[in-house]
């Protein structure tokens, strides 16, 4: 009997805004029996530090984020805040 823990992305999708959403699952396998599966969601916005990010993940976000992306992104954020009176 052999157990073992794997932690894989098992979906990136990209918004239209930019913002990447992805999905860790954690598995406990026996013997190459999926035992049972947890899962883990983050979002990323453009223009956001990347470290510590999963490789596959920074490799959509460098793909999705241009530089008009993130500038449109900030300039939404931007318009979104109202002045206080």
């Amino acid at each position: 009997m052999s157990l073992s823990k794997q932690t894989v992305v098992d979906s990136i999708t990209v918004t239209e805004n930019g913002i990447v959403l992805y999905r860790e699952a954690t598995r406990i396998m026996e013997d190459g029996v999926k035992l049972s599966e947890t899962y883990h969601r983050s979002s990323l916005t453009p223009g956001q530090d990347l470290t510590g990010v999963p490789e596959n993940v920074a490799a959509h976000c460098t793909t999705a984020w241009t530089p008009e992306v993130i500038a449109a992104y900030q300039a939404n954020l931007a318009a979104q805040v109202k002045p206080e009176a």
